[in-house]
């Protein structure tokens, strides 16, 4: 193959972006907004930054195709029908674009999106080698067909008869040596049920992907694709408009001005809109933190968790965090396009305490205490997604899924009775707690450990017991 491939996967937003080199030149697939690490490879190989492809306009992270561009004067590509408001170059359909002696094919497969293009690497030969799928292939899944239907004439099922032709007329008649490597992997709720592995054989996908199924037929996969669908996050549209207009190039700013005494925090805090967002361990977390203050911690998913409950790009954020994590959040939140960061509290928890600030901590209990909470009366509260819900789950229980979370009329759904909260690991029932926290409930119990400690119980599941 006359190009390198590095992919560069990002776990906490399951996203894979990809440094291709031939000879003095690179192209870069689909970057983040933080640039440094393609600056640095092309800087290590003594290589030049010719193009910048992007598949399609980004809704779950802000790309940094912008900035990339202006560091270092590459060429800004997209495929038909991509409308950018900034310069760039809109290839054609089947357009070979050259870099070192590697050759680059536009495949434009709209049906995620209507601009969504997958990019096919070239061997010597002319032959396909390997393709950047973006959202429209996935391993073992495509791209949602829902995210691009918003004022325009297209339904999501329209969209989803595009992509199936997308798929037949340009993805499946290439070679099953061909190896797929796309944008997205499990986690990402761009897609329902993605594969853990990060690029793998377009034969073997054709095995286990159900859309690539040969004897599928163009209504079994509308069905099947637009089956289960919920909506998308709130900040999808914003970061969809950010990658498509344009936005301020942003550097990680001077931390020290960032710093916040008690006064000024408490001050900032109390102000309309400000969240309080506490970025530290979940066992931390669980100890004691400010009251009203949220928990998403850096340990998980945390970009896509912000922009999934804070949902407004704009909202003022006040950071708790340990020293060595402050520059961290801020790059993590600005992945998905949140800026608006006030500062954050100087001396951490410590400070906030020592000053006599207003604490509060969330009892957690193990799993084999459950039932005998829930005998006396307690309810059991899974923040699950509903597939994970229905596959597995406890007798009883009540299924909230935390993804559309912070809406108040929650507490409508629950009595006084203490609240046992899991998940399926114990990350996202203690967002979860730190929310019902901040809407008033105050009888919550987390369950360390979630469903897969609840599994090592006598609690009787849906199906069968839990041991």
């Amino acid at each position: 193959m006359p190009a390198k491939i590095q992919q560069i996967y990002t776990k906490c937003l399951a996203q894979g972006a990809y440094f291709l080199m031939s000879e003095s030149e690179a192209i870069v697939i689909d970057p983040l907004r933080e640039i440094d690490s393609y600056l640095a490879l092309a800087e290590e190989h003594g290589v030049r930054i010719k193009y910048i492809l992007e598949t399609h306009f980004h809704a779950d992270f802000v790309s940094g195709h912008l900035h990339l561009a202006e560091a270092t004067g590459a060429t800004i590509v997209f495929g038909p029908q991509a409308n950018p408001t900034y310069a760039a170059y809109i290839a054609q359909d089947d357009e070979v674009l050259s870099f070192g002696a590697a050759k680059i094919k536009v495949l434009h497969t709209p049906g995620h999106t209507m601009e969504s293009t997958t990019y096919a690497l070239l061997n010597n030969d002319s032959n396909v080698e390997a393709i950047f799928t973006g959202d429209t292939l996935f391993l073992g899944d495509v791209g949602r067909p829902d995210l691009a239907q918003k004022g325009a004439d297209l339904t999501m099922e329209d969209l989803a008869g595009i992509l199936y032709d997308s798929l037949r007329n340009k993805i499946m008649p290439l070679d099953d040596e061909v190896i797929v490597y796309p944008a997205h992997g499990a986690g990402s709720a761009c897609g329902k049920n993605m594969s853990t592995d990060t690029f793998d054989t377009l034969g073997n996908q054709r095995r286990e992907n159900y859309a690539l199924r040969s004897d599928m037929t163009k209504e079994e996969f509308i069905q099947e694709v637009t089956d289960g669908i919920q909506s998308p996050p709130a900040y999808f549209p914003q970061n969809v408009g950010m990658n498509k207009h344009g936005y301020e190039t942003i550097n990680l700013p001077d931390l020290s001005a960032l710093a916040l005494s008690y006064e000024t925090f408490q001050k900032l805090s109390n102000e309309e809109k400000v969240i309080v967002l506490d970025v530290r361990s979940r066992e931390e977390f669980v100890r004691e933190f400010i009251l009203g203050s949220i928990f998403i911690g850096l340990d998980g998913q945390f970009a896509p968790w912000v922009g999934s409950l804070l949902k407004d790009v704009k909202t003022p954020i006040l950071l708790v965090a340990n020293p060595n994590q402050v520059e961290e959040a801020i790059m993590r939140l600005a992945r998905v396009g949140f800026d608006n960061v006030k500062g954050f509290l100087n001396g951490g928890i410590d400070t906030w305490k020592n000053n006599g600030g207003a604490m509060d901590r969330i009892e957690s209990v193990l799993a084999n205490a459950v039932e005998s909470g829930l005998v006396k009366g307690g309810l059991l509260l899974d923040v699950r997604k509903k597939s994970e819900h229905s596959a597995n789950h406890v007798i009883g229980s009540i299924n909230e899924p935390l993804d559309y979370w912070l809406d108040p009329k929650i507490l409508d759904s629950f009595s006084t009775n203490s609240i046992y909260v899991h998940c399926e690991g114990g990350y996202r029932s203690v967002i979860a707690c730190s929310l019902l926290k901040r809407l008033g409930l105050s009888k919550l119990i987390n369950v360390e450990g979630g469903m897969d400690a609840i599994k090592r119980t006598s609690l009787q599941c849906g199906q069968s017991s839990c041991s």
